[in-house]
Order: C-alpha cells, then structure tokens, then sequence
C-alpha cells in the first residue's frame, strides 16, 4: 500500500504537512477556444507544478466542443524522466463520429472506420484524438484517469491540446472542466 505523507507516531502537525495531504485541483475558470491550429499548446488552466520523484493518481472531467472537421488533439506535458500512463472515455474521432439535425452522435455506417469511442490506455505524454460534433450543437466530455510518475526533475505537468485538423471555426474547452492530481507516493 502506498500513501503519502508516511506519519510518524508524535511527528507534530503542520500547516504544510496538512497541505502536502490535499490533492492539486485546476479548474478552467474561462473558456479557451482555439481556431486553425494544430500546435498543441498547454491550456492556461490545467496544469499543475509536480514534485520530483513523486507519484500522483490523476482523473479528471473536459467538456468541449468545436466543427466535426477539426476535432480535439489531447496531449500532455510532463517533467524530464516521468512515466505513467493516461486512459480518456470519449467520442471517436472523423469520420465515425458524424451528427444528426437533432445534435446527436451517430455512426457513419458509409465509412465506418476508426474509433466510435476511444477507451485505450497511453503513454503519460501520449496524444490521443477525439471527435467532434459541430460548434454549438451537442458539447462532448472525456472522462480521464491515470497515474504520474515524476522522475528526478520537479516541473509543470500540463493538459496540452489543439485541433486534430485545422479549421477556422474554434475547438473550445469550456469552464469548469477539471483536472485533479493526488499525491500517492
């Protein structure tokens, strides 16, 4: 079993201490569309400052949207030396996921091919792409898990995205999507 801090019998209790037991929790206070890019670039609000030679578990909720041509490219950024591994329960990316009038995902049984949804497991830093249904029509969620393990050097751990193809209509990722890193280790 691991857990962190390790306590000690009589070891006095401090402010510090009791703040190194609380998880790290970064919310998106605004939301953050971007338009024809595929540079994924770290979002302003989900990233956190890691320990080195910590171990943190990792789950999170997105909401996003954008045009059903440019879906989300979802990658991250972590210090030299860590490992771990990501998982993301989301919509599959172009060209099965398509939308209807009404806004709902449904298979493009023409073309089916690629993902209806994308469950797999990924390198800590991996980027994996879901899809999209049109700006302003029906907003997706991914749900996220994973575990970091920050290696020798201390560093920004980032959630860093963009459009997997690009297009002028924006890709956005809306307020109050979370992220939230547990130090276990």
């Amino acid at each position: 079993m691991e857990q962190y801090p390790t306590l000690a019998g009589g070891q006095r209790i401090t402010g510090a201490l009791m703040r190194s037991m609380q998880p790290l929790f970064a919310r998106k206070t605004a939301d953050t569309p971007r338009a024809a890019t595929t540079t994924v670039t770290a979002d302003p609000h989900l990233q956190f400052d890691v320990e080195a030679n910590a171990v943190y578990a990792m789950d999170g909720w997105i909401k996003y949207d954008g045009p059903a041509a440019a879906d989300l490219n979802l990658d991250w950024t972590a210090p030299t030396g860590s490992l771990g591994e990501w998982y993301c329960w989301g919509a599959g990316h172009s060209p099965v996921i398509t939308f209807s009038a009404a806004g709902a995902a449904q298979l493009d049984t023409q073309g089916g091919r690629g993902y209806p949804a994308r469950m797999e497991t990924n390198d800590i830093t991996a980027a994996r792409s879901y899809g999209t249904l049109g700006t302003g029509i029906t907003p997706l969620t991914l749900t996220l898990g994973g575990i970091l393990r920050v290696g020798s050097t201390a560093g920004t751990y980032s959630c860093d995205w963009a459009q997997l193809v690009s297009d002028a209509s924006p890709v956005t990722l809306y307020t109050d999507s979370w992220l939230r890193l547990q130090r276990i280790a």
